[in-house]
Formats: C-alpha cells, structure tokens, sequence
C-alpha cells in the first residue's frame, strides 16, 4: 500500500470521552492561555501525520475498532453453540455475514480477495466449526470426570468458550484475514486466561482442563485426542531477531493422543512429541520425544520437620 493510499483511508475512530471530562466551553481566558491555535494546529499535525514510527504507519494504515470485532466474536459464538431456533438462525447468518463484511471493510485483505466474498466462505464454515466443536465438548465431558453435562461444558467451561472462538478465529486467519483473529483470540485470552494463535492447527477432540495460562503458539501443530492442563506452554525458543523467524515453524508439533500435565514448557519448531506420549507436570521439554513416552520432572528437594504448635502459624526458613 502506497503512503499516499495510506493518507487516504479513514483515520483512526475518536476514543471515548474520559470519565468526569467536560466538552469545550468556548473561547475563555482560561482556556485560550493553554495553547494557540497555531501550537494546537502543530499538536494536531504532529499527531495525525504519516511518519516513520510504527504507531503513525498503523493508524494511517486504518486501525479497526476492537470493541466491534468482539461485538461480532459473541455473536458468532452464541449463534454456534446455542442458537438452535431455525428461523432465527436464517436471520442471524446473514446477519452475521453482514458484519463480517462491514469489519473485513476495514483492513487490508489479500490480493484479489473481497469483503463478500471472505464473508461467504466464512458462513460456510459454521456447520463444520460447530461439529468439531461438539467432538471438543465430547472429549471434555469423557476427559473430566467433574463435568456433569455435555451443556454443562458448553456454558460454563473456559476451554469451550476459548476453542469456540479459536477455531472461528482460526478460519478467519486461513481465509487470509488479517488483524481481525488476533483481536478475538487476545479478547478470548483476556476472558479465558487460554491464549490460543489463530494460525495454530488443533484437531478433533482437544481438551484444555481448567485452562488458566495455557499458551499455544502460532505455528503449533496439535492432533487428535490430545489433552493439556493449565500453565502449559507450546512455545518458541526467544531469539534476538524475531522479524527473520517470521514464516518460520517456531512451535512444537504435538501428536495424536498426547496428554500434558500441568505447568510444563515445550519449545521450538523442530521438537514433536510423539503420539501417545505423556508428559508429566512441569517439565522443560526443546527436543523430540519418541512415539509412547512418559517424561517426568525430578521432583526438587524438600524437608519436613515437626513443628512447635505454638508457633504453628510462623513460616520459618531456616530448615
């Protein structure tokens, strides 16, 4: 895009109005000694121009509203798991489609792509996210032995509400749109404490049990029938150039039928747990496992001793 096209498109949105501020009184003394019209008229060029910074070429780039993105993400995933009236759900998916198109208006699809039609491929999708999902509120009820309802699991359990908007997200990202899953799966990160890329590959039957700092990276590959628990990470190794990685398969791949214990780190491309494996909890994994595995973390030192109970309530240190 050229910096003139740039200029062109609409700026930014106005924020809203600070809580407890006024709107303009008029041209009192008060207010005409904070600043001139001509130093007001540099504050506004400086803070609109098309400069170098990344700020400036993002916003002159067109900057979507995240608050409409997320309005349209609970729309569709209410649409997916609970909309089951036929003749709301005619109205609703082309109401859907329609806001698709007014938000995909606002960034910069790939070449020879159009809002309608990103729109349409889209809404074709939603029978398909819907069946894979049910496989993932299946895997759910057999995984967790506390779950006493496959509604249950559909209304209450993060990990649903989280994959829910992953895979919507996830189609979204394959059609080539960009910005738009980045914003929903950060909103279902800021709700969930599940923080899934749109661009990683999960297959049928996954399941995320309590879900809380779950991180899987972009480039991640998981199978079928693989189930995490909370603090896992599927990660890259941090390196100093992160621009030449771009493009680059940065996340473990994870086979089918693997289980992940709590609070364990797997990083780096090139690592695959093999199908079968299970990982014990807090493990630091950056290399391949074979097919079967079982890995455990040596568990650290620790000394018991008895304790005076009048002073039970001390924490004392010098053990």
């Amino acid at each position: 895009m050229s910096r003139s096209d740039q200029q062109a498109r609409t700026p930014v949105r106005s924020g809203p109005r600070l809580v407890g501020s006024t709107p303009p009184s008029g041209d009192s003394s008060e207010e005409a000694e904070l600043m001139t019209e001509d130093e007001l008229e540099e504050i506004v060029g400086d803070l609109t121009e098309c400069a170098d910074d990344a700020l400036s070429e993002a916003a002159c780039g067109g900057i979507v509203d995240p608050a409409e993105v997320i309005a349209w993400t609970e729309f569709a995933r209410r649409l997916i798991l609970y909309q089951r009236d036929e003749d709301l759900i005619r109205a609703e998916v082309p109401e859907l489609a329609r806001g698709l198109v007014e938000l995909l208006h606002e960034v910069e699809l790939p070449a020879g792509e159009t809002p309608r039609g990103v729109a349409r491929a889209f809404v074709m999708k939603l029978a398909p996210i819907r069946f894979t999902l049910s496989m993932d509120i299946e895997a759910a009820y057999q995984g967790d032995p506390a779950s006493q309802s496959y509604t249950e699991i559909a209304v209450s359990y993060p990990s649903l509400q989280a994959l829910t908007v992953y895979r919507v997200a996830h189609e979204l990202h394959a059609l080539g749109v960009p910005t738009l899953p980045r914003i929903m799966s950060e909103y279902a990160h800021s709700t969930t404490g599940i923080d899934i890329h749109p661009g990683a590959t999960i297959g049928n039957y996954f399941f995320i049990d309590h879900g809380t700092g779950v991180v899987i990276g972009e480039t991640t590959e998981i199978g079928d029938r693989v189930r995490l628990y909370q603090g896992v990470t599927l990660g890259a190794a941090s390196l100093r150039d992160g621009p030449s990685l771009r493009g680059r398969k940065r996340h473990p791949t994870v086979e089918d039928d693997v289980t992940i214990y709590a609070g364990s780190t797997i990083l780096g491309g090139d690592t695959v747990i093999g199908k079968g494996s299970v990982i014990g909890g807090n493990v630091w994994l950056t290399q391949s496992i074979a097919p079967g595995s079982h890995v455990i973390a040596e568990p650290p030192h620790q000394a018991v001793r008895d304790e005076d109970p009048a002073t039970a309530e001390q924490l004392k240190w010098d053990i």
